[in-house]
């Protein structure tokens, strides 16, 4: 749940980790970042991310804060994509869908840690006999709530 005070909603890693969904023409909304060697600038995501909040709540198409996700692809070493869940269109937004089994997994680490921790999920998923296709990231907090929390979680989830 989120308070008024609170930038990012507490985070429930039980409702993530190691769970199979099924996203059949899952809606979102679209941005590109550029980003160097996969380093984004800081204020360009802020930027992005409150402007596509902003055209999901205007539209109403906002869903439930403990079902919102922000998910970050990157492409290529130079541009980032970033994703945001809504239930309807958005009127003046890319509007895209998702379809297909992902797997999802939570980890607690620095934003560098990520090679690990797909090797990590790649592990985990040769065990279910699976190979990933692609990559998403929901980061659950901001930098200035994962340093007030004392943790960075994130949400790994592997086309499958």
């Amino acid at each position: 749940m989120m308070d008024s005070d609170e930038c990012c909603p507490i985070f429930d890693p039980q409702r993530w980790d190691e769970k199979t969904f099924q996203w059949d023409e899952r809606r979102f909304i679209m941005e590109s970042v550029p980003t160097l060697f996969h380093m984004p600038l800081p204020s360009s995501i802020g930027k992005k991310i409150t402007r596509m909040w902003e055209m999901t709540t205007q539209s109403q198409a906002s869903p439930a804060i403990e079902d919102a996700l922000i998910l970050f692809r990157d492409p290529s070493a130079f541009r980032s994509e970033i994703y945001c869940t809504v239930t309807k269109e958005v009127p003046g937004a890319d509007n895209v869908t998702m379809s297909g089994t992902y797997v999802s997994k939570v980890f607690d680490g620095p934003y560098n840690a990520i090679p690990r921790f797909m090797k990590e999920m790649e592990s985990y998923l040769a065990g279910m006999g699976k190979e990933a296709e692609d990559y998403l990231v929901h980061y659950a907090y901001c930098p200035k709530c994962a340093k007030e929390r004392g943790h960075n979680h994130l949400i790994l989830f592997a086309k499958v």
